[in-house]
């Protein structure tokens, strides 16, 4: 039995990092769980063999949580981004139109009479989303088109991070970091947005201009394959949670990893699925340190990093 005694938690002014501590000292429930995960990022961070992964879906940048992502690729401290389509959609449009402060309980038939999307308490007007993004992505897919017919999807998000360096908002955008610091984004699921929607109007005129996602695989494969040990912070579930981990069972597994969801675990989904599913696989090693963490990513992932941070 661990004879470590719970500790009660201090209700006095603390830095995020005591109270981080404070959690995992007081043995409680989803509590430990939130410090366990910073520290197993503290180590993958730490640790200069490791090639760290980071995995999110789109809905958290629609939110102010984009503001942390955005850090964590200006610190540097993910090699590598695996993530959906709407994050470019959110990231791009947030660039030139803001999102606003909305409600779950509203009447969403009223919304859509007035042209306003609802992603669970944030308002989009369709002027800042699919509008924005066609009136300003289709001169840049011009531009890139007199270059070459062909990109991956990495190289692609790439160019973006470069164009948008010279707006008003540009260095708000996950791309622009991306594109400054170097760090890879791929997107297996590309045409699933507005940004792949902007892709196939642009098609309908230039036939010859395409997206090599067999690129992105290949460079996804010499990474995993050069990695003396891999990490990864994976939010979320769905298509960037599953390649994450698909590309590192061919490493044997990840070293370190936590994830965060609220996804169930009962149902058999991918997006539900533990750690502990996942060394089945040889997608985690059977001897990683590794957590699941269930709960919303807008609420931990501010408080985790700001922890991490301090640490760092």
């Amino acid at each position: 039995m661990n004879e470590t005694p719970v500790k009660d938690i201090p209700c006095n002014t603390m830095t995020v990092n005591e109270l981080m501590k404070a959690l995992y000292d007081a043995g409680g429930f989803s509590a430990k769980k939130v410090a366990t995960g910073v520290n197993i990022l503290e180590t993958m961070v730490k640790d200069r063999q490791c090639t760290r992964f980071l995995s999110f879906p789109a809905c958290i940048c629609a939110t102010g949580t984009r503001g942390v992502i955005r850090e964590l690729l200006k610190r540097k401290l993910f090699d590598v981004v695996i993530t959906t389509a709407g994050t470019l959609d959110h990231d791009l449009a947030r660039i030139w139109k803001n999102y606003y402060h909305g409600s779950f309980m509203v009447d969403d038939r009223a919304l859509h009479k007035e042209g306003v999307n609802r992603l669970g308490n944030i308002f989009i007007p369709n002027e800042c989303y699919g509008a924005i993004l066609e009136e300003k992505m289709q001169p840049i897919l011009e531009n890139l088109y007199k270059r070459k017919k062909t990109w991956s999807t990495k190289d692609l998000i790439w160019e973006f991070g470069n164009f948008v360096a010279n707006e008003e908002k540009g260095k708000d955008s996950i791309l622009y970091w991306a594109w400054k610091n170097k760090i890879p984004i791929y997107v297996p699921g590309i045409t699933d947005g507005a940004f792949g929607s902007q892709l196939w109007m642009y098609y309908q005129e230039h036939r010859d201009f395409m997206i090599d996602l067999l690129q992105d695989e290949q460079e996804l494969s010499d990474i995993v394959f050069d990695a003396k040990k891999t990490g990864a912070l994976i939010i979320g579930g769905g298509i960037s949670k599953h390649h994450t981990i698909w590309w590192n069972q061919f490493k044997d597994g990840l070293d370190h990893v936590v994830y965060i969801t609220t996804a169930v675990e009962y149902d058999g989904s991918l997006s539900g699925a533990q750690t502990r599913e996942a060394i089945s696989w040889g997608k985690v090693k059977e001897q990683a340190d590794n957590v699941t963490i269930e709960g919303d990513a807008t609420v931990l992932l501010p408080l985790m990093t700001s922890a991490l941070f301090e640490r760092l």
